[in-house]
């Protein structure tokens, strides 16, 4: 059985839990990215699903781009074949380039993403 592990850090984050049981992947849900990150010391998931919040006035623009950048170092250090599944709003689209720059990325669902976008992406 395949498994998900989906970072939750905003209320936009899509629900796709029932298609995730329908394709027999198990998730693990995390509000929490340092929950998330002790969970990939003991397991490797297939798939991480988070969404893109660039950080505009902070010091992301530095050694940071946004809010996925530590989540995405520690899933390097272990677990390098996890695919990585992001949403990303409309109007931060233009910034998701230099998140891609630095990680790479199975898929961008833009939000709303659809399920079956989703499907789509879990698939390839």
């Amino acid at each position: 059985m395949k498994t998900l592990f989906s970072l939750i850090e905003s209320p936009a984050h899509p629900n796709f839990s029932a298609l995730y049981q329908q394709l027999a992947i198990q998730e693990e849900r995390f509000t929490a990215a340092r929950k998330l990150h002790k969970a990939l010391q003991k397991q490797q998931p297939d798939f991480l699903v988070g969404e893109f919040i660039y950080g505009y006035g902070n010091n992301y623009a530095g050694a940071n781009v946004c809010n996925l950048d530590v989540t995405l170092r520690a899933l390097q250090r272990f677990s390098p074949d996890t695919k990585v599944i992001v949403f990303c709003n409309k109007e931060e689209m233009p910034y998701i380039d230099k998140l891609t720059a630095l990680f790479p990325l199975h898929a961008v669902l833009p939000l709303p993403a659809s399920e079956q976008a989703m499907q789509t992406a879990l698939a390839s």
